[in-house]
């Protein structure tokens, strides 16, 4: 791709904005920094399309946005008068340009025909979710870069069941917008009567629907009012709606005023990502002025929570997304066994890459556990499945990304709910006696220890996927018998659904949707996974390792980091 000639046909178009052609002239003579705007096309993928914000077509943009826009409206078209008619529902976050890019999305649609619900103000995914599902459209846009730095935005799709959008037909709107060669020539209607606001009632009933979830009333009626919860939007769109599912229970919170605000710049964190201990340190420090028993962090888009709860000694630890995970699956578990209102077909999901201790749980009550790919919308579609087949009922699913979600109101992580949950669990902990730290221990001594923990290798430039795909293809091709003394099992190749096991070298079919990823199962139920990441430029690895104890763990994983570390080099050869 000719990244100069692209270039001068955005700098010549008489379209392109002043601020566009400021931008982009400021960038004249800078060849690497033009060879990655304009020497590739930004990848919309089934999580939509996310990328740093700027001018060019490897960039987030009005342009970018809008051309996108473009190729939902005629897959809408192609659905016919009704679809049009249902419209689509747009939400957006706290992010830089979010409600410049949500309006120009409603214009585009409305340009074409399509009713387009548009939110008045900034609200987080599982609201965008639950609103399709609410509104009855035929599909729904985020416009939000989720936990990912300042510089960075994003646009998500939705299909009608308020899960993000099925591969299937994200192909046929790819193929649409891949026809549009002028990014600069699709046009928004600046106003129309097919841009409506979202009905005001959606946010009292996604409220009242969260509360039907709840499973601790009497422990929150005798507790919440003197529990002293800290929490954080992190400058996002969790603010109101957490605010209000934990006052209509009556918990008592104390925020983190300076980090209410709506701003763009997340001028308060390093990054808006809560799985960060120093991204919830404003909370902390709070939470040790005022002496609270916990801290909750939300990230712009409010569909990931951060927990953080203090030690035997007092400290604040920031839980990981597999441990806050666990956590609540055991709450989950024991209270609808107490209360005798468990499904006999319950099932729980999770993704592969997600803490195999769930397994341990889910076994001892007796629930089927599933496994999918990474990717929330690969949940919101085990529920969409159920619903139809009645083979089971879900009761909650979980990723190791501090993503949450109980009920099926929405079809994407929430954090709301999850902060709703996590509240009353620290509640009916307090009422029967114990901290929430102290069950964790509790899990550890019933089903042995269990370490997860996540790396990411950081890539840039235009080939960054193209490489980070290339070392998990050379993977495949590497026979691994152990890593740091630990028998390998057997090596799921996801691109092929296949599953190799290692003695005797029996193949099995894997009845799991494909993707780039090698997994490797470890002797005593540990495993190590690698994936080149969806929505950014990084390679990730997971360790889950079961040991006697956290020490032992932990000395395990420094051997086994270092034998995975030397494969990967392998794999680049």
């Amino acid at each position: 791709m000719d990244y100069l000639a692209n270039y001068q046909e955005w700098l010549q178009n008489p379209a392109l904005c002043a601020e566009g052609k400021a931008e982009l002239q400021a960038l004249a003579g800078n060849e690497k920094e033009l060879e990655y705007r304009f020497g590739g096309e930004m990848e919309f993928g089934t999580a939509g399309m996310r990328g740093l914000i700027g001018y060019g077509i490897n960039m987030m943009n009005i342009y970018t946005v809008m051309r996108a826009t473009q190729g939902l409206s005629e897959w809408v078209k192609s659905l016919g008068k009704e679809a049009k008619e249902r419209g689509v529902v747009i939400s957006y976050d706290t992010r830089r340009k979010s409600e410049e890019f949500a309006k120009a999305a409603a214009g585009v649609l409305a340009k074409n025909g399509i009713k387009a619900y548009l939110f008045d103000d900034v609200h987080p995914v599982p609201m965008l979710s639950y609103a399709v599902r609410y509104l009855k459209t035929i599909a729904g846009i985020m416009i939000t870069a989720s936990h990912n730095p300042k510089e960075y935005n994003g646009y998500k799709v939705y299909g009608e069941d308020g899960a993000q959008m099925s591969p299937e037909d994200t192909a046929k709107v790819v193929a649409y917008i891949d026809e549009i060669k002028d990014y600069l020539s699709v046009t928004a209607a600046e106003t129309s009567d097919l841009i409506v606001p979202v009905p005001k009632a959606l946010d009292n009933d996604y409220i009242e629907e969260l509360s039907k979830l709840t499973l601790s009333k009497e422990a929150v009626e005798k507790c919440g009012a003197n529990l002293k919860l800290v929490y954080t939007p992190v400058h996002g769109s969790g603010y109101v709606p957490v605010m209000a599912i934990l006052k209509k229970l009556g918990i008592n919170v104390t925020v983190v005023e300076a980090q209410t605000v709506k701003d763009t710049e997340f001028s308060t964190v390093k990054v808006p990502n809560p799985e960060y201990k120093e991204t919830l340190s404003m909370g902390i420090a709070l939470a040790n002025e005022i002496n609270a028993d916990v801290v909750f962090g939300t990230d712009p888009d409010s569909d990931r929570l951060g927990v953080a709860l203090k030690d035997k000694t007092g400290e604040f630890v920031a839980l990981s997304g597999n441990q806050v995970g666990i956590l609540l699956l055991d709450y989950i578990l024991t209270r609808l066994s107490e209360d005798k209102t468990m499904p006999a077909n319950a099932a729980v999901v999770k993704s592969f890459v997600t803490t195999g201790m769930a397994k341990a749980l889910c076994d001892d009550y007796g629930v089927t556990l599933y496994e999918t790919p990474v990717g929330f919308k690969f949940i919101g579609e085990k529920i969409k499945q159920w619903e139809k087949d009645g083979k089971h009922t879900y009761i909650f699913g979980f990723e190791e990304s501090c993503g949450y979600l109980r009920g099926t109101h929405a079809r994407d992580k929430d954090a709301v709910v999850a902060s709703m949950l996590c509240a009353e669990m620290v509640c009916y902990y307090a009422y029967i006696g114990k901290s929430v730290f102290d069950r964790l221990q509790e899990i550890y001594a019933k089903y042995g220890y269990v370490l997860d923990k996540n790396v990411s290798i950081q890539y840039s430039g235009l080939n960054a996927m193209k490489e980070m795909n290339a070392v998990v293809d050379g993977l495949k091709t590497i026979r691994v018998e152990e890593f740091a003394g630990i028998k390998v099992n057997a090596i799921r190749d996801y691109s092929a659904a296949k599953r190799t096991v290692i003695d005797g070298g029996a193949v099995e079919e894997m009845d799991i949707p494909k993707c780039n990823c090698v997994y490797y199962e470890l002797e005593g139920g540990s495993f190590v996974c690698v994936r080149p990441s969806g929505t950014e430029p990084k390679l990730k690895i997971y360790y889950s390792l079961k040991a006697k104890d956290e020490q032992t763990a932990n000395e395990q994983l420094v051997v086994l980091q270092s034998d995975v570390n030397k494969l990967l080099e392998s794999a680049k050869n």
